[in-house]
């Protein structure tokens, strides 16, 4: 869904150590009244908790750690075998299955700029050059449609595809962003998916929760019963709108 990343798609200003807390302290997600009893839990992850007292550098350097560590990877895939399980299990007793997959730290990952610009962000500057000793500008960096696939999500999903089960991506990405947003799906190995929402381009809100669960509602009013909603960021999840939620890591960046 981004300095850090609130301002990504929301032009809001962010410090990374309250971020890190934030995140830290944010409890998950309460799912539906009616599925809460068999929705399984998330997997606790390793995530850094902020050093006090607070200083910007350590926290940078616990960010590094803990991604590079490969702990990041294997909280990402403890989540996903979970929510695989569970939906592989839940789409042979629902009619029209449907699970939705948030984009950016969530199906891409956008790491090589939160270490080429240090954790900053730079929406509007004017290349992406990585490595180089400017700042990569995020929307250029959007623009090259080169961010990775976050494996053990393409695993998640060629094993929904290959049980038929739609995927529907719902991202803060602007409609201008589009098309590469496309480009670079594919690219990364997403092929065969249901449909992509994008974020208006003139849609000023403060949180992107609204435009996310008006999308997912949209899907259940074609039919479909959204058995699986996962992402990296509350506002991916919160609303409701979907039986069981599935929230991946992310302490690098936070958007209402």
């Amino acid at each position: 869904m981004t300095g850090l990343a609130s301002a990504r798609h929301l032009g809001l200003p962010a410090a990374l150590g309250v971020l890190l807390v934030l995140q830290a302290c944010t409890p998950q997600p309460p799912q539906t009244a009616a599925t809460a009893t068999s929705c399984p839990p998330v997997p606790a992850d390793h995530a850094p908790v902020a050093e006090k007292p607070l200083n910007l550098d350590k926290v940078k350097k616990q960010l590094r750690e803990y991604h590079n560590s490969n702990l990041y990877d294997a909280d990402l895939a403890a989540t996903l075998v979970v929510a695989g399980a569970y939906a592989n299990g839940r789409s042979r007793n629902v009619t029209k299955p449907a699970v939705v997959l948030d984009i950016d730290e969530t199906s891409l990952s956008n790491w090589p700029t939160f270490v080429a610009d240090d954790f900053g962000f730079f929406p509007k500057a004017a290349a992406c050059n990585i490595p180089s000793n400017e700042a990569c500008g995020f929307n250029k960096w959007i623009d090259m449609a080169v961010a990775p696939a976050i494996p053990p999500t393409l695993t998640f999903f060629n094993d929904l595809k290959s049980k038929q089960v739609p995927v529907f991506f719902i991202t803060g990405r602007r409609h201008s962003q589009r098309a590469v947003t496309i480009r670079n799906l594919q690219a990364a190995g997403f092929e065969g998916w249901a449909r992509l929402d994008t974020r208006p381009d003139d849609d000023t809100a403060p949180s992107i929760q609204a435009f996310k669960t008006g999308k997912r509602q949209e899907i259940e009013r074609e039919g479909y019963t959204i058995i699986a909603n996962i992402g990296d960021q509350q506002s991916d999840l919160e609303g409701g709108s979907a039986e069981c939620t599935f929230k991946l890591p992310n302490p690098f960046y936070f958007i209402p």
